[in-house]
């Protein structure tokens, strides 16, 4: 495992020892910078990208990282921005798997996982009574992974609800980050778990769904729970 930290991203990164050298600790660093001023450089010409909580039309001559973002954002109903953590994550993880067997980047709670055998990940709600009780175990398959988490009363992103925990599972990571923020905009309270859950299931690559409000929760598709351990 290694850290990267550059501006607003803060990666937790993870590859198997084998495929490990010394190196890519500074290789990814200098993607990562490289990424963030292409969509700096961009976001000075078009700066309503950045700003904007709707679907989105790109301007001339955006980065292939924008473009990733309001696909994203487009297919959830929500800005572009709501898909950078994830969006970030899968480009550092297509990165890594280049020349990497395995791989987990985790980015503000997004996460972009490519393993071997079943992946069991804590699931954090806040004050909800499911912290530290609940664990989402993913299983190992040929396409990685994007498991990316939107909150109401957790951490200092914007959110026009009060979800505790959304969850997306996808093989996209920035549509798992944008349909995350969608549902969790969706949930006021516990009566909104459900019709937050058919929205978020009937999105094309959506794969999964976890939902939590306080003592409540709601779940579809590859989610399989599990008791944390301790």
């Amino acid at each position: 495992p290694f850290t990267v930290r550059v501006k607003e991203t803060d990666l937790w990164v993870a590859v198997d020892e084998k495929s490990f050298s010394p190196d890519l600790p500074q290789r990814v660093e200098e993607l990562v910078w490289w990424q963030h001023q292409l969509l700096e450089d961009y976001m000075k010409k078009d700066p309503l990208f950045r700003e904007t909580f709707s679907p989105y039309l790109l301007a001339a001559g955006a980065p292939p990282l924008a473009l990733e973002m309001v696909r994203a954002g487009n297919r959830a109903g929500v800005g572009p921005m709501a898909a950078v953590a994830g969006a970030f994550a899968q480009l550092v993880g297509k990165f890594l798997l280049q020349s990497c067997q395995q791989v987990l980047v985790e980015n503000g709670g997004d996460i972009f996982l490519k393993m071997k055998r079943p992946t069991r990940l804590g699931i954090y709600a806040g004050k909800s009574p499911f912290t530290g009780k609940l664990a989402l175990e993913v299983p190992a398959r040929r396409s990685p992974w994007g498991i990316c988490t939107s909150s109401g009363t957790v951490g200092p992103s914007y959110s026009e609800g009060r979800a505790d925990a959304a969850v997306i599972l996808s093989a996209s990571a920035p549509l798992a980050d944008a349909v995350a923020t969608a549902a969790a905009n969706r949930v006021k309270g516990p009566e909104d778990l459900n019709p937050a859950l058919d929205f978020a299931r009937g999105i094309r690559g959506v794969e999964g769904v976890l939902l939590i409000y306080r003592d409540k929760l709601a779940a579809w598709g590859q989610v399989k729970l599990l008791p944390a351990r301790s």
